[in-house]
This record gives structure tokens, sequence and C-alpha cells, in this order.
């Protein structure tokens, strides 16, 4: 069965820092171009991080650029999302993609979705 399971969500206080795994299971992540998206209530889902595996390129969103950091363990068949000096309005349900065509932050190119993982941002 092919899946994708995001863990490590939870809330924090305005500054804090939270680390998201997203470990998949029934295929190898090693080849994929693995994305890291968000949806907060009433907004639309962006892109935060992606990887790529035929160079190993990573982006960014400009709002999360010098506090997050993704990246992959072949080995685990996993990847993480670290995230510091989280702020407010990172608070939103996260979710990892993989395919092997994805395509940075473009939603409809990635096949493989995780259920999501809530990251709650509040003092």
């Amino acid at each position: 069965q092919v899946q994708l399971v995001e863990s490590g969500g939870g809330l924090v206080q305005p500054g804090g820092s939270l680390r998201l795994s997203c470990a998949a299971s029934g295929f190898t992540l090693d080849g994929y171009a693995i994305a890291w998206f968000r949806q907060a209530p009433g907004k639309e889902r962006e892109g935060v991080s992606c990887i790529f595996s035929h160079d190993g390129s990573i982006y960014y969103a400009d709002s999360v650029k010098g506090r997050f950091t993704i990246s992959r363990d072949n080995a685990k068949n996993a990847v993480y999302l670290q995230m510091n000096s989280l702020k407010p309005e990172d608070t939103a349900v996260y979710s990892c993609a993989a395919d092997p065509r994805g395509l940075g932050f473009v939603v409809s190119t990635y096949t493989y979705w995780g259920q999501g993982t809530q990251v709650t941002v509040s003092s």
C-alpha cells in the first residue's frame, strides 16, 4: 500500500521549533520530488518547501526562508521539515507530497499525499 504519513506537528509558542517527518511506505522516495505544503483555515494551500532527487536542489517559500530547512534520508525513506523561529502565521495543516515528476509547488503535479499534521503556533 502506497502511503505517506506525516508526524511531528503540535502546539508551540512563537519562536519555538518543530520537526515534521514524512515517512513513505509502499514505494521508495529516492527518485521522487518531495514537497511540503500547508493550508491555514480560510486560505489556499501554499507550497512551503520542496526537494528534488535528480540534482538535490531545494526551494523555499519566501515566507519561510531562513527559518525552515528541508532534508531527506533515503535510508529511512523519509523527508523532514525543521521549522525554527515559528510565528503565529505558520499555523496550518502541513502535508507532504511526492511524485517522480513533481514540479515545485504545483499541486496538480503530485500524485501521493499524506493526511497532514496540524501545527499551531500560539502563546
